[in-house]
């Protein structure tokens, strides 16, 4: 049975995350902060029917807390870099602090560099490692310079650029591993209603799980470096850097 970690999974996109791919016969880490709300998680799945899942509480903001929680995971065949935080709204890049943009990038960056680097060995053990970097359609610099694209306007200073690091984060990662077994992918779920956005946004979770499946799932003949987007009118295509 393959293992995979999640982050930020014990609701939105990384709990219907987790859910799917225990339907599809996964062992899953269901990666979260806060205990409490892991175990609600758990307890919901199992009720389900989908008991293949185990609470790793791990802050990826706190480094110690990657640290520990690596400690407790001895086989991994798959890392889903999930968690993430928006940070204030609105973000002018003259005028937001730079501890909320540290702040932001801790998590969304930094976080998932320090992940990788604590669960790569373990990652190594498998005959086919992947490796998911869930960004966003506002780290592309290439849209972001286009004034026809539906989101020209939505700029900031801290979220935004933290996946557009994330993303060449995820490049650059690939390219150390492409003599390896590893995939290594950003997926970029599409603008998706949760309360991360306070529910707003035409995606499903749903939709936004299968996306992230797919390409943590994907075969030995599957693309490694690249970024696809689940917006809207690009469904599942590789979205321009």
């Amino acid at each position: 049975m393959k293992k995979v970690l999640i982050t930020g999974a014990n609701k939105s996109i990384g709990f219907e995350t987790a859910r799917q791919l225990l339907q599809q016969g996964y062992f899953v880490y269901l990666g979260c902060r806060d205990l409490n709300n892991g175990e609600q998680a758990i307890t919901q799945l199992k009720a389900e029917g989908l008991t293949h899942v185990e609470l790793l509480q791990v802050n990826v903001s706190d480094p110690a807390s990657i640290e520990a929680a690596s400690k407790q995971v001895t086989e991994l065949d798959v890392l889903i870099n999930n968690a993430g935080i928006l940070g204030s709204v609105p973000q002018l890049p003259t005028a937001e602090p730079l501890p909320l943009i540290r702040e932001v990038f801790d998590t969304n960056f930094f976080g998932a560099i320090s992940m990788v680097q604590n669960f790569i060995d373990v990652l190594k053990k498998s005959s086919e490692p992947r490796i998911v970097n869930v960004t966003s359609g506002l780290g592309s610099l290439t849209l972001h310079s286009d004034p026809n694209w539906k989101y020209y306007n939505v700029k900031g200073a801290a979220y935004g650029p933290s996946k557009t690091a994330l993303n060449a984060y995820t490049v650059h990662l690939a390219y150390e591993l492409r003599d390896t077994a590893f995939k290594v992918n950003a997926v970029d779920p599409g603008w998706t209603k949760t309360d991360f956005n306070r529910h707003n946004g035409p995606g499903t979770i749903e939709d936004a799980a299968k996306i992230i499946v797919k390409y943590a799932t994907i075969g030995a003949d599957g693309p490694t470096g690249k970024y696809f987007s689940n917006d809207i009118e690009t469904a599942d295509q590789e979205s321009p850097w």
